[in-house]
């Protein structure tokens, strides 16, 4: 198990900061360029996620979302600087309990 989080811990950064680098060209006027290491951390994200052991993309995929809300929050914060709310960390706290049940739910053969 922390081999899945580890995977979803670093899929989430690469993500994030992937689609932080294209918002950051459209919506902060920066340059061009950051698009270039946005692309990697982007690719670097679709392969992490295919590290996770489960028999199903579409399970890990589902999983991996309540990992990138928390995350993404995590990211507002230590990046941006605006600190989540208590709403925002019940918000995140539902969704990784919610990742929790389809990651590790016992499954009949």
């Amino acid at each position: 198990m922390f081999q899945v989080g580890t995977f979803y811990a670093l899929a989430a950064a690469a993500e994030i900061g992937g689609c932080f680098a294209v918002w950051a060209v459209v919506r902060l006027g920066r340059s061009a360029w950051w698009l270039v290491p946005g692309v990697a951390l982007l690719v670097a994200f679709a392969w992490l996620l295919t590290r996770v052991e489960t028999p199903a993309a579409g399970r890990a995929f589902a999983a991996y979302g309540g990992v990138y809300i928390a995350a993404s929050l995590a990211w507002m914060w230590g990046v941006e600087g605006l600190r989540p709310d208590r709403w925002d960390a019940i918000g995140a706290a539902l969704c990784i309990a919610g990742a929790a049940v389809v990651l590790l739910a016992p499954r009949g053969a």
